[in-house]
């Protein structure tokens, strides 16, 4: 065990959750000169930043198919307020206009601040929007928004070298840091499978296919035949939503889907495409069917991890997009540890797990924490490639494996040792009992709050109101009782809760 070469000057890359409680964790610390956290969009927030592009620029950068991550930094796009009319630029994000969290507040939140009183269960991405504004209060001296992040170089010494640009005066600044934290998040490169015609397909109808990223708003697709691949949250959201406006939405999926249908009678589901036809502007599925005069098919297909401004690090941390590589716990880039890596776990609850890896790269970055040997993490690694594969489920830590590495890298930063005349950091979060309990159950949670309706589940504020109340639960324990009322009810149809699905920004229902 070793501790790092002494750091000084911390780049964070992201001004999203994870970026902003890096820098709260950082800053705790008291051991840094400086800390700066870029972000190429004009307000912090990261993905849950909404984003309205009017129609013809909304897809400029997305290629057809996408089965590899750009090696481009992405360009801003036209964009207009939705208030004013006025027209400028943005970065799209994944928000369309009617998205709610997937997770209750009360779990999703940050460790040292609630979300409003009396705000619904499940919050609009305004309400989530306006709480990252709140948490950004105390580091908004850290932050240089507006600028993104062309190029990050490994330098000799363990420096790092980073280009950036600033967007709103077009200028270039080549700057060194001793450490960087990458915090960009893993919901900006689009994913759509390369299947059989679909180029061509393209070429022929350039405005037909699109992405779940790009989706805004159901009133445009009135009356038009609609294909939605992929029935995870954003599908089962988006082929809900456009349902109401029109009774020709197909939702292709596979064959045995581990999600619960939407429960729209006018909506058709059809196994996976088996290949695109351009001359009749349709598709086969797999079981012969075939649909043809296609106004829009959108692909809720998922994202990629892309990180484009570390093209020249060797080994590349990004190979084919679907994990991550070189990294020990999810964060560290062993071939030069003073690289982290925030939030690449999927199927998670975002902010916690944040918060926890936050705590720890700060202890470790300040020499408080140490970190084993490359080896040692090189075969970390390698043991989690053999248990879980070498492609995207080598990040997914599906309860109960977030609620256990949330809690162990606690216990990693609290053994940190104490610098006489520093500070002693902020104390990460820890799921006790009764936070678990949530965790487990929350599949049910949302299952309860969706079947009362889209008039009635706002007026949900707490989990009793649904029926799921720890404390009875746990005085039911003491007398050898099981769940109690609706959740009851409620996890026997789920059959034990075993049914997930996991929207594209980082929550799970």
């Amino acid at each position: 065990m070793a501790a790092l070469n002494r750091i000084e000057k911390i780049a964070v890359i992201g001004a999203g959750p994870a970026g902003l409680t890096a820098a709260k964790y950082l800053l705790a610390e008291d051991a840094f000169t400086k800390i700066a956290v870029f972000d190429q969009r004009s307000e912090v927030g990261g993905v849950w930043n909404y984003s309205f592009t009017p129609s013809k620029s909304k897809r400029s950068d997305l290629t057809i198919p996408r089965t590899k991550p750009s090696p481009h930094v992405e360009q801003p796009v036209t964009s207009m307020s939705r208030d004013s009319g006025e027209v400028g630029f943005c970065f799209p994000s994944p928000i369309y206009d009617f998205l709610e969290t997937n997770i209750p507040h009360t779990l999703m939140n940050f460790s040292d601040k609630t979300f409003l009183d009396g705000c619904s269960l499940f919050p609009k991405f305004g309400v989530v929007k306006t709480y990252l504004e709140e948490y950004a209060d105390d580091v908004r001296h850290l932050l240089r928004l507006g600028t993104q992040i062309i190029s990050l170089e490994k330098e000799a010494g363990e420096k790092w070298k980073i280009l950036s640009h600033d967007i709103k005066t077009q200028r270039d600044e080549e700057e060194i840091y001793d450490a960087v934290v990458v915090a960009s998040g893993h919901y900006s490169d689009p994913f759509i499978p390369d299947i059989e015609g679909i180029r061509d397909f393209h070429t022929r109808h350039p405005e037909v296919i699109s992405h779940s990223k790009y989706y805004r708003r159901p009133e445009g697709y009135a009356g038009k035949k609609v294909i939605i691949i992929g029935n995870s949250a954003s599908g089962i959201d988006i082929s809900s939503q456009i349902s109401v406006h029109t009774s020709q939405v197909i939702v292709s999926e596979k064959e045995k889907p581990s999600t619960v249908h939407n429960t729209s009678s006018t909506i058709t589901y059809m196994p996976e495409i088996a290949t695109f036809l351009p001359d009749q502007r349709g598709v086969r599925f797999t079981n012969g069917h075939t649909e043809t005069d296609i106004d829009d098919i959108i692909f809720c297909t998922g994202y990629q991890y892309s990180f484009p401004f570390l093209q020249t690090l060797d080994p590349p941390p990004v190979t084919d997009g679907q994990r991550t590589r070189c990294t020990y716990e999810h964060i560290f880039y062993y071939p030069a540890p003073t690289l982290a890596f925030l939030t690449l776990p999927q199927r998670i609850v975002p902010f916690p797990v944040a918060e926890a890896q936050a705590g720890y790269v700060a202890r470790v970055f300040s020499g408080r924490c140490t970190l084993p040997p490359a080896s040692a993490m090189a075969a970390w690694e390698a043991r989690r490639v053999e248990e879980k594969g070498d492609g995207k489920a080598f990040h997914n830590l599906a309860f109960p494996a977030d609620v256990e590495y949330i809690n162990r890298l606690c216990e990693y930063s609290m053994e940190a040792s104490v610098v006489e005349g520093k500070g002693k950091g902020k104390v990460p979060p820890y799921w006790d009992e009764e936070k678990r309990w949530v965790r487990e159950r929350f599949p049910a949670i949302k299952q309860a709050v969706l079947a009362l309706g889209e008039e009635k589940r706002g007026g949900v504020k707490r989990l009793e109101d649904l029926g799921f109340d720890f404390g009875e639960w746990k005085r039911g324990q003491g007398r050898g009782g099981e769940e109690s009322g609706i959740a009851a009810v409620k996890a026997q149809e789920l059959g034990g809760c075993t049914q997930v699905r996991v929207d594209e920004v980082g929550t799970e229902v």
